[in-house]
Order: structure tokens, then sequence, then C-alpha cells
């Protein structure tokens, strides 16, 4: 990589954590406003969030590959907790709409249940682009140093 590869891929890996970092605080403060600490499952992204916040410091006060290694592992979980939270969500508003109309069904549940404002089924789907880009600031990052290429083998004889 020439140097001013190495300058722009480190620009823009700030960038990347700087939209990641600003994202999670608006996702924490959305969260909050909502008081999404009704139940135990509703405190998962809480949770999450702040642990990466303090993966973030961790790093930026000199945390090295360690802080970033926790930010890879919190973002996956990220996703995972996304996902779940859209599963929640959707069944939670199917429960709602069912006790409204028991009648309902197919296309017609379906549409009501992802239209619902509270709580919005794919709300949830926010942790997981989190995630996912915090995966892509931590992708070969340079706290964890340049790994050597595999040895090349060559047949016997040579």
């Amino acid at each position: 990589m020439t140097p001013g590869e190495a300058q722009s891929a480190s620009a823009l890996r700030r960038f990347v954590l700087a939209v990641l970092t600003l994202g999670m605080f608006g996702v924490l403060a959305d969260l909050i406003a909502l008081k999404h600490f009704e139940d135990s499952w509703q405190l998962v992204p809480l949770f999450l969030i702040g642990l990466a916040l303090g993966a973030v410091a961790w790093y930026l006060a000199g945390g090295g590959a360690a802080s970033v290694r926790l930010l890879q592992i919190l973002m996956l979980f990220f996703v995972v907790a996304g996902a779940l939270g859209v599963v929640l969500h959707y069944r939670g508003n199917m429960e709602f709409q069912l006790e409204i109309d028991p009648s309902q069904g197919g296309w017609e549940l379906f549409s009501k249940v992802i239209q619902a404002k509270a709580p919005p089924a794919f709300a949830p789907g926010a942790m997981a682009q989190l995630g996912l880009l915090g995966l892509a600031y931590a992708f070969r990052h340079p706290a964890f140093g340049q790994r050597a290429a595999p040895e090349t083998t060559r047949p016997r004889g040579e």
C-alpha cells in the first residue's frame, strides 16, 4: 500500500468510527427517550451500546488490539441482538393485533404487524446495521499488525 493509500484508509477508518459512535449515541438516546427498559430483553441493546462505547473509549485511550477485538465481539452481538429484536418486536405486534381481532391472518395480519408504530417491527435492525458498520471498521484493523503471508511449500526435489 502506498503512503497515500494508507492515509486514505486511515481517514476512512476514522470516519467510520465517528459514524459508528454517533450512531450508537443516537440509538442510545432514542431508546432512553422511549423508555426501552420495561423488561430484561429491552435492556440488551442499552447494555451492548454501553459496552461498545466503553470499548471505543478504551481504543481511543490507547487500548490497541485488545480493544478492537472486544469491539468486534460486541459488534457480532449487535447483529444478533438486532435480528432478535426484529423477531421480538414482530411477535409483540402480532400478539397485539390478534388481541384486537383474532380472525386476522395472512397478508392482512402481516401488513398490520409491520406497519405498527409501537413497537416499530424493523427498528432493531438499526442495531444490526451498527454492528455491521463496526465490523467493517475493525476489518483488518492496523492494531492487529500485519499478518505474515503463509509460506509456500515447494515440491520435493527442487
